[in-house]
């Protein structure tokens, strides 16, 4: 197992706090924010400084019904290829729904949502599992999430879903404590019996996050400071084991460095604790190391590629199985974001929340593709978004959803302001043609100079 030590989530936001933090051992990127023949300099000196790099992946829905989409696939591995990884890492949950399986549209949740711990789920899983390991260089890795949402009549407790995944796929873990402390508090969940139900030896490494509690709900935002009950679920699990690696997340409200840095500190402090308990008691100190040699975290990328379980085969999974998963699934989030009516058992105020959370969720990545949007609108961009989201499920990515959302408001002659509203249709006319602008310093410079000009004949 690679040992990696601390790390944080490398975001261009604090890329320059990041390279001046002490002690930062590895960071990890969102594979879909890098592109391979252009890794962002920042990053790509802090690979030459021998900082490992890992991808992390959010869109492959290896929880979905349908088997995992072989472009998506290659290019996650190329994200690998070329910043010299490890491992790679993805999510168990499901990211859209309808399509072949269903005779529906496709509908994208935009997020990830929680795959119901049934064994139909856990087959599709195993099988998308080990297609993928098929397919990546490097060793695979899958992060258990936080859920607002419990899935009726489930089978099996979130340990026991992990353990029998892991010996079915000889996948590894990572394993996101924040997620575990969400659970706890949204679905009643109890994280140290998750953790003694899971191998703790298939851990590859640990997420550690922010987050806040509104109105009885937790909301795993990333946008807050780690609290005390996120480390004591850590505590928890280094008194079980002493992780390879365990990182910080925060993805928004970006802190200034000094906080940064005290709360890599608390994470530092709890990992030391637990490794100094664990040599007394002669449990978590080797229990790492029992499972699987370590590596240095800068060692070459020629590692085996994916670990083999060492149960026979599997036959494949049967059309009708991923069919049922297909219905369930596709009816969740249909109801999420299509307004379609609540599928049976579930809790119709959680449904709300989390439909509002996806929501919410879609407009902030729409405002960071497309972070003219909001400049345009205002105050007015979040109401008029939730407004257009309101049963138009997204059907073609964050870039198509940002165009959509502009087409949107013009023809119903909004914004009400006319200067704003030549600014919105020229933007979305450099972006909707055959051939949009092109991206080049001198193409974005004169888009400005037009925005300007458009701005200054409304005044």
């Amino acid at each position: 197992m690679v040992r990696l030590g601390t790390g944080i989530g490398w975001r261009p936001e604090i890329a320059d706090d990041i390279a001046l933090l002490p002690g930062i051992d590895w960071v990890e990127v969102v594979a879909e924010n890098i592109c391979p023949d252009h890794v962002p300099d920042a990053l790509r000196r802090l690979r030459e400084r021998g900082t490992t790099v890992v991808p992390h992946g959010v869109s492959l829905g290896l929880g979905g019904a349908e088997r995992p989409d072989p472009e998506r696939l290659r290019a996650l591995a190329e994200r690998a290829e070329a910043l010299g990884s490890p491992l790679v890492t993805e999510h168990i949950a499901f990211v859209r729904a309808g399509g072949p399986l269903t005779a529906s549209p496709a509908i994208e949740a935009g997020h990830l949502l929680p795959v119901p711990r049934t064994r139909d789920a856990l087959d599709v899983l195993c099988e998308n599992v080990r297609i993928a390991q098929e397919a990546l260089p490097v060793p695979l890795a899958v992060e258990n999430i936080a859920a607002l949402i419990s899935w009726p009549g489930e089978e099996m407790t979130e340990g026991q879903f992990l353990a029998e995944l892991v010996e079915r796929t000889g996948v590894r873990l990572l394993i996101d404590v924040a997620n575990l402390h969400t659970n706890h508090v949204n679905r009643g969940e109890d994280p140290a019996k998750a953790l003694d139900e899971l191998p703790t030896s298939a851990i590859a490494y640990v997420h550690v996050a922010g987050g806040v509690e509104k109105d009885g709900v937790w909301h795993d935002s990333h946008a807050h400071p780690v609290t005390q009950p996120v480390l004591d679920v850590l505590a928890e699990l280094c008194a079980r084991t002493a992780p390879p690696g365990v990182l910080l997340e925060r993805d928004e409200d970006f802190p200034a460095a000094g906080e940064l840095a005290g709360e890599l500190d608390a994470i530092r402090g709890v990992t030391a604790a637990g490794a100094v308990v664990g040599t007394a008691s002669g449990t978590a100190s080797g229990t790492a190391e029992e499972a699987a040699p370590a590596v240095r975290a800068s060692a070459p990328v020629s590692t085996p590629g994916p670990v083999r379980a060492s149960a026979v085969p599997e036959a494949p999974v049967p059309g009708a199985v991923r069919e049922r998963l297909a219905l369930a699934q596709t009816s969740l989030l249909s109801a999420l974001v299509g307004g379609t009516p609540p599928p049976e058992g579930f809790d119709r105020r959680r449904l709300r929340v989390q439909s509002a959370a996806l929501t919410a969720k879609r407009a902030s990545v729409v405002a960071k593709v497309a972070p003219e949007l909001p400049e345009i609108l205002g105050t007015g961009y979040r109401p008029a978004f939730a407004r257009y989201a309101d049963g138009r499920p997204m059907t073609g990515g964050y870039r198509r959803d940002a165009l959509a959302f502009a087409e949107h408001l013009l023809a119903d002659g909004r914004p009400d302001d006319p200067a704003a509203r030549r600014r919105l249709t020229l933007w979305w006319q450099e972006r909707s043609g055959p051939a949009p602008l092109a991206s080049h310093p001198a193409a974005r410079l004169a888009r400005r100079v037009r925005l300007a000009l458009s701005g200054r004949r409304a005044a």
